[in-house]
């Protein structure tokens, strides 16, 4: 792997001060005031943000190189498309709340604002672990290919918020209300600041994306460990998480074997952080490398034939008439 191009402080700044405006400007203009996203608004905006991170990979081969910029592309497809179980999970919270359309998007925005504050804590973490103790990256590999392998023979439990110890910890210190407020998360009951129901699917949504997150920052690295990229691989990402969720939420049932994709996904990613270890060992695999190039197109296959035959298998049984 090709030594990390050194970040210039200021080139941080820039990036999260240019976030931060995309993000102020999303909120104090095209989403002030709380309304239901149409398909068609959905559609619109992740284009836009599709279309941002890919301008933002080739601006990247001028100024780090096309390496960076096919890792950066790689790594952006990889957190996005684990972001889809993340969808249908935030799309179950909503449903358990009974979440107005019209105060989702909010919730979706402060709640991924804070996910990409931790995930950039981890990521720091991470990086830094890595480039100390090379071995994390076997660790991290091991721990994918067995998440991967539990994602395709374990059902899932649908959500069970009572058992959440966040939510436990918010109401034994603060009152909730019963219903909802608008769109405020905090209001006051007898002089007292108390919780609304969405303030509790807020923290819901942070604590589900952090467990999502431990499986999805592992991936990258299997990409790059330069912190720069995997940084903004991932604040791309969850920038088109919101339209992507309006855009998905609605079919959810069409995606069925999505799953299974995803799950082949973190199995091919962390067999490939496990190579070199497996090579060692294995004098058939001495030299053999899987580039970033191919992990790209793997990924990409992988999942346009989940959806792909999750669409197919949906269009049949639509055609197929009920059983007696």
């Amino acid at each position: 792997m090709p030594p990390e191009v050194p970040t210039h402080p200021l080139v941080w700044v820039g990036f999260v001060v240019f976030i931060l405006a995309l993000l102020a400007l999303d909120l104090g203009v095209f989403h002030r005031k709380a309304h239901v996203v149409s398909f068609r608004e959905a559609l619109g905006w992740s284009v836009a943000w599709m279309t941002l991170a890919l301008a933002f990979g080739i601006g990247l081969i001028p100024t780090r190189g096309r390496e960076d910029a096919l890792e950066f592309v790689t790594g952006y497809l990889i957190e996005m498309s684990l972001s889809m179980d993340n969808v249908f999970v935030i799309a179950l919270v909503f449903a358990y709340f009974r979440v107005p359309n019209e105060y989702q998007h909010r919730v979706l925005f402060w709640g991924i604002l804070g996910a990409m504050v931790m995930r950039g804590a981890m990521i720091g973490t991470g990086v830094v672990l890595i480039h100390r103790f090379h071995w994390m990256l076997y660790v991290f590999g091991g721990f994918l290919v067995f998440t991967g392998l539990k994602m395709m023979v374990v059902d899932d439990e649908g959500v069970h918020p009572e058992r959440n110890p966040i939510l436990r910890l918010a109401r034994r210190f603060f009152p909730v209300t019963t219903e909802f407020e608008g769109d405020r998360f905090l209001t006051r009951i007898n002089g007292r600041r108390a919780l609304t129901p969405l303030a509790l699917v807020l923290l819901l949504v942070e604590t589900t994306d952090l467990i999502f997150a431990l499986d999805s920052i592992p991936a990258i690295f299997a990409v790059t460990q330069k912190g720069f990229i995997i940084f903004t691989s991932n604040v791309f990402a969850m920038l088109g998480l919101r339209s992507l969720y309006f855009l998905l939420a609605g079919a959810i049932a069409a995606f069925r074997y999505l799953k299974i994709g995803l799950s082949l996904v973190l199995i091919f990613i962390g067999a490939r952080m496990l190579l070199p270890l497996v090579a060692a060992r294995v004098p058939a695999l001495a030299g053999v490398t899987v580039s970033t190039a191919v992990s790209l197109g793997v990924v990409a296959v992988i999942l346009l034939i989940s959806v792909g035959v999750s669409i197919l298998m949906a269009r049949r049984d639509q055609k197929s008439p009920p059983t007696a």
